[in-house]
């Protein structure tokens, strides 16, 4: 008998950013992995190709790509410190749209001296674009450290800021 608590789900979803690998243990979301993105393993043996717990992630996925979508309302269960898992949480508070740098991620989980600790955990966010880690910049406005590439970083940003002034709505 398979402990299907102990399964990973897997599936592709196409984007203009790149084909998407979405990750679910059967609940939740755990994470969503783009092509050459850092900190990941790509799908690994003995996880299962099944699309069914990912109908409503390719949906809003898609939604955010069309410019239709400002946030997301997935269950998520992303793996971490809670350090990072508090650092993830943070991300999804940074409105669409905007960015903000490091040093002021640290401030929002409490701790203003820990930029750097706060840069690594963004790097490691396992659930890229849906945690919008491509809204934290460094401290001079320069686009860094995006594990999906600066590239996907600078066309999310491009994404949100048209979707805003298509609206009429200004950037914060």
């Amino acid at each position: 008998m398979v402990d299907r608590s102990a399964v990973t789900y897997f599936d592709v979803c196409p984007s203009p950013v790149g084909d998407l690998v979405l990750m679910s243990d059967g609940r939740a979301l755990t994470g969503l992995m783009m092509p050459n993105q850092r900190h990941t393993q790509g799908v690994q043996p003995g996880w299962v190709r099944e699309p069914g717990p990912f109908v409503e992630a390719r949906s809003q996925l898609g939604q955010y790509f069309a410019g239709e979508r400002t946030g997301f309302e997935l269950e998520l269960a992303p793996t971490g410190t809670p350090f990072q898992v508090e650092v993830w949480r943070t991300l999804r508070d940074i409105p669409y749209g905007t960015t903000i740098n490091y040093g002021e991620l640290a401030k929002r989980i409490g701790n203003a001296k820990a930029s750097r600790a706060v840069g690594s955990a963004n790097g490691r966010n396992p659930i890229g674009i849906i945690v919008p880690c491509h809204r934290v910049i460094g401290a001079n406005g320069s686009l860094v450290g995006y594990g999906g590439g600066l590239e996907r970083k600078k066309t999310l940003l491009a994404l949100e800021r048209d979707t805003l002034a298509k609206r009429g709505e200004r950037l914060v």
